[in-house]
């Protein structure tokens, strides 16, 4: 399986900001793209986020009333979840409406599911989905 996820320093989010400076570590570029994917799935609140647009698309002002957060706070995350390619935007007018941009991240979530549920961590991440 590739992972084709840039390589990014992090943020205030915790997440990455831009392609980073094409650096590798010791575990080699492929293994640098699957961390940057792994960390940009890290924080409760983006997961929360990925949930959410899971339902279909949203903005960040309908975001900010479910999740009751700071707009800046949950902007910032879905400005990580976008540098991933993980959410998409689609302008309408003045607003943008953010949606999941590869379907494949429900089947990831699905399997962290499974995994979670053996080692005793059982957590719901995918909504609708029963193991």
């Amino acid at each position: 399986m590739t992972i084709n996820v840039g390589v990014a320093r992090a943020d205030a989010t915790g997440c990455g900001s831009g392609s980073g400076s094409g650096e590798t570590t010791e575990a080699g570029p492929g293994l640098d793209a699957a961390a940057a994917l792994f960390h940009s799935l890290s924080d409760g609140t983006r997961l929360s986020i990925i949930r959410r647009l899971a339902h279909g698309e949203t903005r960040v002002a309908d975001l900010v009333a479910e999740l009751g957060l700071a707009q800046s706070t949950v902007s910032a995350h879905v400005a990580c979840l976008r540098e991933c390619g993980l959410v998409e935007g689609r302008p309408q007018g003045r607003q943008v409406f953010y949606s999941l941009a590869r379907p494949e991240l429900m089947d990831l979530l699905a399997s962290a599911e499974t995994l979670l549920a053996a080692t005793g961590s059982a957590v719901a991440l995918c909504p609708g989905h029963f193991s």
